[in-house]
């Protein structure tokens, strides 16, 4: 990433056990739907509770992307700016959108959500651009 460039992180959310696999169509699917290529990603992004999902792990890495976790605190700073609201999401990780919520947490101060997450079978993705770009 080039000094000045908008950070694009992409935020993910999925029920326990999903693959690479899954992780990856999902990102592809939310960059396709807002016409940007995987170059403009700057990382994944999740809940730190989601550590062990080795789904993530194994799509940041094919990807060729870091992934951040996002610790508690931060994705509830992030709750009043998401779009989407998951009753499921609230009971299990006390926040109603983890994709939306890490992206934004890891694209900055002053990041934006590019839309709501999409969901690709067992994994949501959401798509926030921070820097130059929000």
């Amino acid at each position: 990433m080039v000094v000045g460039e908008a950070v694009i992180a992409a935020g993910i959310g999925c029920k326990r056990g999903a693959s690479g696999v899954e992780v990856s169509a999902a990102v592809e699917t939310a960059l396709e739907t807002h016409g940007l290529e995987m170059t403009a990603l700057s990382a994944l992004a999740t809940a730190r509770m989601k550590q062990g999902e080795a789904g993530i792990i194994v799509a940041g890495a094919a990807l060729g992307l870091p992934v951040i976790l996002v610790d508690e605190a931060a994705l509830k700073e992030m709750e009043a700016r998401t779009l989407s609201q998951s009753a499921q999401s609230l009971a299990v990780t006390g926040t109603p959108s983890v994709s939306e919520a890490a992206a934004l947490a890891a694209a900055g101060e002053g990041s934006r959500l590019l839309g709501p997450r999409i969901v690709v079978g067992n994994v949501t993705c959401a798509l926030a651009i921070g820097g130059d770009g929000a």
